[in-house]
Order: C-alpha cells, then sequence, then structure tokens
C-alpha cells in the first residue's frame, strides 16, 4: 500500500522543526556543552512559532487588503512592526539595503 503524501503544512511543519532544533542546539552548546534540550520543549517551540506565523501572515494580508492590494509590500511590514521599534529598525535597514541594490 503507498503511503499518503505528505500536505504542505506538515512538510513546512517538519522544516520549522529541523531549522528550530539547529537553532536551539547551537545556541545551548554555546552557553552549556552538556545541556541538551527535550525533543518536547523543540516541539513546543515549533509549534508557537508555527501559530506566531500563521498570525503573521494573516494579519500581512489584511492589511495588504484594506489597502486595497493583492500583494503584501514593505508598508505592510512596517504597519506590522508599529509596535516593535527594533524589528521596526531592522525592517527599515533592511528595506533600505533592498533599494540600493535595486537601483545598481
Amino acid at each position: 500500500m503507498a503511503t499518503q503524501p505528505h500536505s504542505d503544512e506538515e512538510r513546512l511543519k517538519a522544516a520549522l522543526w529541523h531549522s528550530v532544533g539547529k537553532i536551539v542546539d547551537a545556541i545551548a552548546v554555546e552557553q552549556s556543552p552538556s545541556v541538551n534540550a527535550a525533543p518536547t520543549f523543540i516541539a513546543g517551540m515549533t509549534e508557537m512559532l508555527a501559530a506566531r506565523i500563521t498570525t503573521i501572515s494573516t494579519d500581512l494580508e489584511t492589511f495588504s487588503r484594506h489597502a486595497g492590494r493583492s500583494v503584501i509590500n514593505e508598508d505592510d511590514a512596517m504597519l506590522l512592526a508599529r509596535h516593535n521599534d527594533g524589528l521596526k529598525s531592522v525592517l527599515r535597514h533592511k528595506a533600505e539595503k533592498e533599494r540600493k541594490n535595486e537601483n545598481r
């Protein structure tokens, strides 16, 4: 019997699990080589991050639709970051860098 192909969401979550695991392991090794993160911790972090990604993507789509656009752009990202000065600064810097690269 053939196995069912994984859904896009399952594949994305598996990739997110892998990335979160690598990041957590790298931080743990840097902080204390004898510390190892439990798979349940990585699973919890993955679920929390996946939920946050879903919320952010919904917000960005809503901002874009409200502005009468079908494409998410820099304005939507800046609106999302409006309450986080650090994130707003990083996004602004990245946008300026991208504009400079486009003008070359």
